[in-house]
């Protein structure tokens, strides 16, 4: 049987925090709200909660969910030689609507699916999100709805999708997001635009220059690395999943979801 927490009211929204982090320690599921639309999480380095996930939205591993975290700090461990353009992003854009794919250290003991060796990872601008974040690392987290479906923007709509699949629902209120982030490649050689979205590409070239097609930005020596299109999209969790699907794990297409 699920719970669910109205986070409006202080209490519920402490004692909602508290269940949740319990369940995600457990390889449970939840549902979050972001700043885009609601995700449902799974614990990232517990294989058998992520399959959960995926089998909640009955998805398959070719669209890896993206990876929400707290902190930048929580991304950094996430990522091997994240750049100087990446770092910038970063310092510029998070929290908030920028996901970022980028090379995953090899080290890492976990399994998103087919990610070919990169993850999407965001920072959300949304407290409980954030809240829940900090105290549970990293979480794997899509878009709260069956694939096929309309993304959730409220708790209703996610618990009438994904039901008792889900151990605890963080319930606050409708979504005020709508647009998906936007999604850039680091894993090239020079940044690459694998999605337009939240931040306009004028803003990201403002911190550093973006290629928007297969040729790099002027000046550039060489073109970057291709990222697939599949995998980057599933990575920009964030979207609704009757746009462009964005997983957050990367140069793969990106997982429409909360991490977009």
């Amino acid at each position: 049987m699920s719970d669910r927490y109205d986070c409006s009211d202080p209490e519920q929204r402490a004692a909602g925090l508290k269940a949740a982090v319990d369940a995600v320690r457990r390889g449970e599921l939840v549902v979050l709200p972001t700043d885009t639309v609601y995700g449902i999480g799974a614990e990232a380095f517990t294989p058998a909660a992520v399959t959960g996930l995926l089998i909640a939205k009955r998805r398959g591993r070719d669209m890896p969910p993206p990876v929400l975290v707290g902190t930048v700090r929580a991304a950094t461990a996430l990522i091997e030689d994240l750049s100087d353009a990446g770092k910038d992003f970063i310092d510029e854009f998070w929290p908030g609507g920028l996901t970022l794919v980028c090379r995953a250290r090899s080290t890492l003991s976990w399994d998103l699916g087919e990610t070919r060796g990169t993850v999407a990872v965001r920072m959300p601008l949304h407290p409980v999100a954030l809240d829940l974040l900090k105290e549970t690392g990293p979480l794997a987290v899509s878009s709260a709805n069956v694939s096929g479906m309309p993304a959730a923007t409220t708790a209703d709509e996610a618990e009438d999708q994904l039901g008792g699949s889900v151990a605890v629902y963080l319930d606050a209120g409708p979504a005020t997001g709508g647009v998906p982030s936007t999604i850039v490649d680091l894993t090239g050689l020079v940044p690459r635009l694998l999605r337009a979205g939240a931040i306009p590409v004028g803003r990201l070239n403002e911190v550093a220059a973006v290629a928007t097609s297969t040729q790099p930005p002027a000046g550039a020596t060489a073109e970057p690395a291709g990222a697939d299109e599949t995998a980057a999209d599933t990575a920009a969790f964030g979207t609704p999943e009757t746009q462009t699907e964005i997983s957050d794990a990367a140069p793969m297409p990106p997982d429409p979801g909360p991490g977009g």
